[in-house]
């Protein structure tokens, strides 16, 4: 695009339009690149509707982003991103009723600071921080935890940008089901500008984990491994089938340092890196890695303990290390220890005699398959919720809901060779349980098989984003293959053309919008010649 067509856009009608050219656009695992035409960072309302109304003329698709940590295509783009990490305000704070409105480019390490200094907190977190509070309920993300639900249940309103440019508010009273479609949108409705979120008063968390056998774990499932504090979470080894539980609970108490060791921080980050990497070329030497890094991060004895006090904001996160591949999926609580005992058998090759031994009935093999560990454990709990659901909730309505989050690092940006394979069984099993796959992870499910988990609440979605955005402004490659169906592409969707594996790692991707795959015309030379008529005669 030449930089005067640009100009123009940036200064017509006294609203800015901070767009550049020559962008890369990576997930931050660096699985996925792409390249924008434009990437945009508006920052306030106005400039967010003049992108809409600018895409809709130039006959662009546009994708949001915040930091870009979900490791899929998901806002992989060639056409117009927008980037809101400069609209990322606290508006007010109720400081009586504890309600807060912000910006929707906010991260969620931001929010965390700023609502510290009026003594206030998030009630839940993920495992991390880096997202913005868009992006965080537009894909269902969770903490872990039976007293809360996912994190979109402490939201009370929104503010959405539409295709047409207009920006509509909505919450259980005004709007409802533009609410509940917009609150899990993967981003394929509009673009998020406002949120009104309830807060709760700043609390510290006491917390301990503590290093046993899974078989303790699997007998204490029903009774009090997830209540016996506000948060609980486990990490779950197959190789030693042992496993680390967490459990944190409010308190009084000045904070306590965590006790560090010669082994955290950078040395065991190396050590572990690298040796992740030589099994890439070695795999069978994986189980010992786990086992030895395992015992050098928790301890090699059961029972061995580490505790610390610190304030939620912090206590509730955790470091996600190396660039990664993250499959996670809902299924219902009840069916864990029969999840995690299959996986174990699966992987382990248990044989009857061994005590710990069930039927796997995965029908892909284990043999020479080694893995990384380990499988994160959380759960959450939006059975007895009153607030409005989501249409596209993964979570279940009859009882709490499991997740189990199958990762593998990429060392060095290098794919493990175990992936497919992998993902192959743990899916069969997923599905086999009646799960769900997290929106924002990687997945190998297909769109039919996605149309089976959500049936109805699917079509209701489809229906008010057809609604609000007919020509597929806001839809991708991405939302084709899972959530759209078969139904006729849309004009200004996004489609597929190319996508190359890189020799430095990851995978690039190139489309376009419905119908110029075949034109002669490019995306700039249409944009330069709108700029160049339309703009120019409105000036």
């Amino acid at each position: 695009m030449e930089s005067s067509s640009l100009a123009k856009l940036q200064t017509e009608d006294n609203v800015p339009f901070r767009a550049v050219t020559n962008f890369t656009q990576s997930t931050w695992a660096r699985t996925f690149h792409s390249f924008p035409e434009l990437y945009i960072q508006p920052e306030s309302i106005e400039e967010v509707e003049k992108v809409v109304n600018l895409a809709r003329r130039c006959r662009r698709r546009v994708t949001t982003i915040g930091c870009g940590h979900s490791p899929s295509d998901l806002t992989t783009t060639s056409s117009w991103l927008v980037n809101l990490d400069n609209f990322n305000k606290i508006l007010h704070v109720d400081e009586e009723t504890n309600v807060v409105k912000m910006q929707s480019g906010i991260r969620l390490f931001t929010v965390g600071a700023e609502l510290d200094k009026y003594g206030l907190a998030m009630p839940n977190l993920g495992s991390i921080n880096h997202q913005s509070i868009a992006g965080a309920i537009s894909t269902g993300t969770h903490g872990s935890t039976l007293k809360h639900g996912i994190l979109s249940g402490s939201i009370l309103s929104l503010k959405i940008t539409l295709a047409n440019g207009e920006t509509k508010s909505c919450s259980p009273d005004n709007n409802l089901e533009l609410f509940r479609a917009a609150l899990i949108s993967l981003g394929a409705l509009g673009i998020i500008t406002e949120i009104t979120f309830q807060a709760v008063p700043a609390f510290t968390l006491s917390w301990k984990q503590v290093v046993d056998t899974d078989l303790k774990m699997f007998n204490s499932w029903s009774t009090t491994l997830f209540t016996q504090a506000e948060f609980v979470r486990v990490w779950w080894f197959p190789y030693t089938r042992r496993a680390v539980v967490w459990d944190a609970d409010k308190t009084d108490e000045p904070a306590k340092p965590i006790a560090g060791s010669y082994y955290d921080g950078w040395l065991g980050y190396q050590v572990y890196h690298n040796l992740l990497y030589l099994a890439h070329f070695v795999p069978g030497i994986l189980p010992w890695v786990e086992k030895f890094v395992f015992g050098m991060q928790y301890g090699f004895a059961n029972g061995s303990t580490t505790s610390a006090i610190q304030p939620s904001r912090e206590a509730l996160l955790m470091n996600c290390l190396y660039s990664q591949f993250v499959n996670e999926w809902a299924i219902p609580f009840s069916k864990g220890p029969e999840a995690l005992r299959r996986l174990s058998s699966w992987l382990n090759h248990l044989m009857p005699e061994d005590p710990d031994y069930v039927p796997h009935g995965i029908p892909f093999s284990a043999d020479n398959l080694y893995v990384h560990a380990p499988v994160e454990v959380r759960v959450t709990d939006t059975s007895n919720s009153k607030t409005p659901r989501p249409h596209l909730d993964p979570t279940f309505t009859n009882e709490p809901t499991l997740y189990l989050n199958a990762t593998l690092y990429r060392p060095y940006d290098t794919d493990p060779p175990c992936m497919q394979r992998y993902y192959e069984g743990f899916e069969y099993l997923m599905k086999d349980l009646g799960g769900r796959p997290h929106w924002a992870k990687n997945f190998l499910a297909s769109g039919a098989d996605i149309e089976t988990m959500y049936g109805e609440a699917l079509e209701q979605w489809r229906d008010i984003r057809q609604e609000h955005d007919p020509e597929g402004m806001f839809v991708g490659q991405w939302h084709r293959r899972y959530i759209m169906g078969d139904s006729s592409r849309l004009s200004l969707e996004e489609v597929e053309v190319n996508r190359t594996q890189l020799r430095k790692g990851g995978v690039q991707i190139q489309g376009c919008v419905f119908g110029e795959e075949k034109s002669d015309e490019s995306s700039q030379s249409s944009f330069d010649l709108l700029a160049g008529s339309e703009l120019v005669d409105r000036s």
